[in-house]
């Protein structure tokens, strides 16, 4: 059994990765970090492991495991890991975004590859260290990358992207609480969103040539989960042509398909799937992407890159349903 540990225990995707790793046949969960609720049951926070889970949270953490889960708040992945010290043989994925860019990839020795499976499937496979990408680049970057691995986005790309509440964390803030959220909608950090930067890296990394703008509206929705994203750009060919070039790119995927039919969020809430549709007008070629933000988005997605990293099946422990109603 894979030994695991994880940090930052107390939020969302901290619940999601326990809540999947407790019904995986390879894996035996043996610590959960969180300061704040140490000595606490861990069901007591994550409310649906109740009868499902009998362990506590702990303020110490085992340097032996076989791998290490980071869901801390973003940059605080690199001050946990100069404090703390874990054996060579602990392979680490991390779900923030300390790591994710080239320029930050190398840390005390270790080179994190950015665990995009579609993009890095290879990479991942043969590493120890994986920066888990984030919840609206996954789903940006697979509407995109079979277009950018035909060197074929000659034009700028513009992007409007919704996610649910819960892509904001489980910190309390004005635009977190229910009387705000419910029956609401608003844009936030337009064309400066921080995952631009990843998204670029990648299209570059198949595209070289590519230096058009990627403009990207994320918005936040009245709901707890998903990111539906709306992409579109210049397209000479025809959407038959689009069709295959994005069929072909995914041939091998085990959890990204294309759709003949338009998407809607609950075919993938709750499941590690992406969905993508094509449609063209007018020269434009309209690209459509969803994804549940948590799992596809950020835990599924880090176990899909263990199951790699251990040689497992790919799909090993996230055979989950949609919430579909």
């Amino acid at each position: 059994m894979i030994k695991v540990g994880i940090i930052g225990g107390a939020g969302y995707t901290a619940g999601e990765l326990i809540r999947m790793l407790i019904n995986h046949p390879e894996t035996k969960i043996d610590f959960v970090f969180s300061t704040s609720n140490a000595g606490n049951n861990i069901s007591k926070v994550h409310q649906d492991l109740v009868g499902s889970l009998d362990l506590k949270f702990t303020d110490t953490v085992n340097p032996d495991v076989d791998v290490l889960f980071l869901c801390l708040g973003h940059g605080n992945s690199v001050k946990f890991l100069s404090a703390n010290t874990f054996s060579e043989n602990t392979k680490i994925i991390d779900l923030g975004n300390d790591f994710r860019l080239e320029a930050d990839k190398t840390f005390e020795g270790k080179t994190f590859i950015y665990g995009l499976p579609e993009l890095n499937k290879d990479a991942i496979v043969n590493t120890k260290y994986i920066a888990n990408p984030g919840c609206f680049a996954t789903a940006i970057q697979l509407g995109l990358l079979p277009l950018a691995y035909a060197g074929l986005i000659k034009k700028d790309v513009h992007i409007n992207a919704v996610t649910g509440a819960t892509g904001a964390g489980t910190s309390l803030s004005a635009t977190t609480h229910f009387t705000w959220r419910d029956n609401n909608f608003s844009y936030y950090k337009p064309f400066t969103h921080q995952h631009l930067g990843e998204i670029n890296q990648s299209v570059n990394q198949l595209q070289s040539d590519f230096s058009s703008e990627i403009i990207f509206m994320p918005n936040r929705g009245n709901f707890s989960r998903g990111i539906f994203a709306t992409i579109y750009t210049d397209f000479d060919g025809s959407i038959e042509e689009a069709k295959t070039i994005y069929k072909s790119f995914y041939k091998n995927a085990k959890f990204t398909y294309v759709s003949d039919d338009f998407l809607h969020m609950k075919q993938v809430v709750n499941t590690n799937k992406c969905l993508v549709h094509l449609h063209k007008h007018n020269g434009k070629l309209l690209i459509t992407s969803t994804i549940d933000n948590l799992l596809k988005g950020a835990s599924g997605q880090a176990i899909q890159n263990m199951n790699l990293m251990f040689d497992l099946e790919e799909t090993t422990g996230l055979g989950l349903k949609a919430t579909y109603f």
